[in-house]
């Protein structure tokens, strides 16, 4: 499995239909400077050949109304592309949104699990101070049991 696949994204881009695709590439297209620099020269040009370089033989005169109908195709092509890729972008956040609750879910599992481990571990650490204490106490008793002057003849 490549490393693009290992990730959830890379296995999502790698499920995507050709359509699907399509859309992605044309919405990224339609949403960059160079689609609207593009858009703007072609807009001039064909302002400048109908009105000026072909000044009586136009196929489009002044008005520019075949300009007009190409435009609202565009318009309408781009605002059902738009919306299908405003749809894909819709699952891909909720397909996220899953996976992130999924992950979620998994982690506090852990968690608990670690929570556990830690409180045991918290048992047995006053488990030990308490034998300890106790083991000093009896070494001090010991001690103080040695300590104490023999009964001597000289008193």
């Amino acid at each position: 499995m490549s490393e693009l696949e290992s990730t959830w994204h890379g296995q999502h881009q790698s499920s995507l239909s050709r359509g699907e695709r399509a859309a992605d590439y044309l919405r990224n297209g339609m949403g960059s400077w160079i689609f609207v620099g593009c858009f703007v020269l072609v807009m001039v040009v064909w302002g400048a050949v109908n009105s000026y370089l072909l000044a009586e033989d136009a196929w489009d005169p002044y008005p520019f109304i075949l300009l007009n109908l190409f435009l609202s195709m565009l318009a309408g092509l781009q605002g059902a592309i738009l919306l299908i890729a405003a749809k894909r972008q819709d699952a891909i956040a909720a397909a996220m949104a899953q996976h992130d609750y999924d992950t979620d879910v998994q982690a506090k599992t852990e968690i608990d699990r670690l929570m556990a481990i830690n409180s045991q571990q918290l048992e047995l650490l006053e488990e030990l101070r308490a034998l300890l204490l106790q083991q000093r106490a009896a070494e001090v008793a010991r001690a103080g049991e040695n300590l104490e002057p023999a009964n001597s003849d000289f008193s």
